[in-house]
């Protein structure tokens, strides 16, 4: 019988990553714009790519892109890189400063795939914990890092999927931390637009310091697959060493900076989106559920009397699904709605409503 290679031992072991793609009429489970991006993009891309050469190579390192990013963090295309999502980004960055004999710290609940893209870099896991209320345990954070001086750490704020954003003054000090253990410190800021304070205005030239943003959430364009991070320059040439050539197309280049022509039609789908975030954690209130105070465009929350498997699959059963976040770390029984548009969380509290009453 032919012996198959086998792949290595955390891939042959893992499940992957992955969320439920069910045919459902109310999908409120991957954190997605509700509204699509204003018609003028469409019509100015499809107008750009009238030029575009199609026989020769994309620009290897995207600056035109890099540059429009940049412009709107003030800073230069020299402290921007882009890859295919954030999570090429972080890959990226994980192949670059982590891997084999070095260790990458996490504190749980957070954002599962910096675990899981950790692991398949080949790096060691050095997790903490975060507080009983999800915020961060600084007490914890010295812990981990002092014990295994970690090459990277992350944070993710707002985190996902418990919604809460860290105190600047709290991320200041995790970083004197990461200084003092010769390592980075890498904000997960995937829905800082939704958030009131941002890591960003920590970025310096001799602080260790990479802020990571999509395009996905509050630019409306999770289809185009583009994110990018805010670094010192000498990370950013480093990344740029690691990444694969030509991995950015045309059209996701000429896409990702027609996209920044509508920066103000991005704030108020934000400010939307946060009015909306606020009516479903009134219409939460109502209902014999806790709720995770959140600064994102998704609220997580705990039915009381309910088993959040059962609950998560009477929600499917009335066409409605959300995130079950059972199987994260502590979070057994908690459940993660995203913010819709209003029908969409109209009918989510009504379903929600009818299996809890």
């Amino acid at each position: 019988m032919l012996q198959l290679p086998a792949p290595r031992d955390f891939v042959r072991l893992n499940d992957g990553y992955h969320s439920p793609q069910l045919d459902v009429e109310v999908r409120l489970n991957t954190n997605e714009s509700p509204e699509p991006p204003p018609q003028g993009f469409t019509d100015a891309l499809i107008d750009a790519l009238h030029g575009v050469d199609w026989h020769r190579y994309p620009s290897r390192d995207a600056i035109e892109l890099r540059t429009a990013i940049g412009r709107i963090h003030g800073v230069g295309p020299e402290q921007v890189f882009t890859a295919n999502g954030s999570n090429e980004v972080l890959q990226t960055l994980l192949l670059t400063y982590g891997g084999a004999g070095r260790a990458v710290a996490v504190f749980e609940p957070t954002y599962a795939l910096h675990s899981h893209l950790a692991l398949i870099c080949g790096s060691e896991l050095a997790p903490g914990e975060r507080a009983e209320d999800f915020s961060l345990d600084l007490d914890q954070v010295e812990r981990v890092l002092t014990g295994s001086r970690p090459s990277i750490t992350f944070l993710c704020s707002p985190n996902n999927p418990t919604g809460m954003v860290d105190r600047l003054a709290d991320i200041k000090q995790v970083l004197e931390l990461v200084t003092q253990t010769d390592g980075l410190l890498c904000v997960d800021e995937a829905y800082g637009q939704f958030a009131d304070v941002s890591t960003c205005s920590l970025l310096a030239s001799d602080i260790p310091l990479v802020v990571s943003r999509t395009y996905s959430k509050t630019w409306a364009l999770a289809g185009l697959r583009l994110g990018y991070l805010l670094a010192p320059t000498w990370l950013v040439s480093e990344l740029q060493k690691v990444v694969l050539p030509y991995h950015l197309d045309v059209v996701k280049q000429i896409a990702g900076t027609v996209a920044l022509r509508y920066v103000s039609a991005m704030n108020d789908r934000v400010t939307r989106l946060v009015a909306e975030r606020e009516r479903l954690v009134a219409g939460l209130a109502e209902l014999p559920v806790d709720v995770a105070p959140s600064s994102a465009n998704f609220v997580l929350f705990h039915p009381i009397d309910h088993n959040g498997d059962d609950l998560w699959q009477a929600l499917v059963d009335r066409s409605v699904l959300v995130r079950n976040c059972s199987s994260w770390p502590r979070l057994r029984n908690w459940l993660r709605v995203t913010v819709g548009n209003a029908s969409e969380n109209d009918r989510f509290l009504v379903a929600l409503s009818e299996v809890l009453r």
